[in-house]
């Protein structure tokens, strides 16, 4: 049913986008916007990165890059590239420090180096490293996680109610946030 609903709604789009009075530079942004999300969509991330990177040439809207720059960094984090990734959702957040998107994946990234590290002490994989230290890492990313989820809560306080409920379980939220 989603993808009726996403045609219909890029069918509509397209319309109104070639009978608004809308500026060639809008319009080529979009275009190049919309084939990044059907590239990434569909997988071709290398194809959805040059379509992004075309987008903010011709896009000039803060709010509008800063959802290119989201996806820019979400097809960075798919792939492993944390820390390209972190570069793109720092810059979607300059731009619109209201994404709680940004935010929210900003918060997985961490959270996923603190299970490496504890993963990493199960294993050990540094034998400089004890397990303290090991477990010193992981609670100083899962800590660094909180903080951005924290935020992401703040602005969309029913959208992550998984994340929530981690803040709560492990001590990183109180009642009263």
């Amino acid at each position: 049913m989603a993808n009726f609903f996403d045609r219909v709604f890029t069918i509509i789009t397209d319309i109104l986008i070639k009978i608004l009075p809308i500026s060639k530079r809008d319009k080529k942004s979009y275009s190049y916007y919309r084939a990044g999300l059907l590239a990434q969509d569909e997988g071709r991330y290398s194809e959805a990165l040059e379509n992004y990177y075309e987008a903010l040439q011709f896009d000039e809207s803060p709010e509008d890059r800063s959802y290119i720059l989201y996806n820019i960094g979400t097809i960075y984090g798919q792939s492993g590239q944390l820390s390209k990734a972190l570069d793109y959702y720092h810059h979607a957040l300059q731009l619109n420090p209201k994404s709680h998107q940004a935010l929210h994946n900003i918060g997985l990234i961490f959270h996923a180096q603190g299970m490496m590290a504890l993963g990493m002490k199960n294993k050990k994989v540094n034998p400089d490293f004890d397990n303290i230290e090991y477990r010193e890492l992981a609670v100083l990313f899962f800590d660094k996680a909180s903080e951005y989820w924290r935020q992401t809560i703040k602005i969309a306080p029913t959208n992550y109610p998984k994340i929530q409920n981690w803040l709560k379980v492990t001590g990183r939220l109180t009642d009263d946030e």
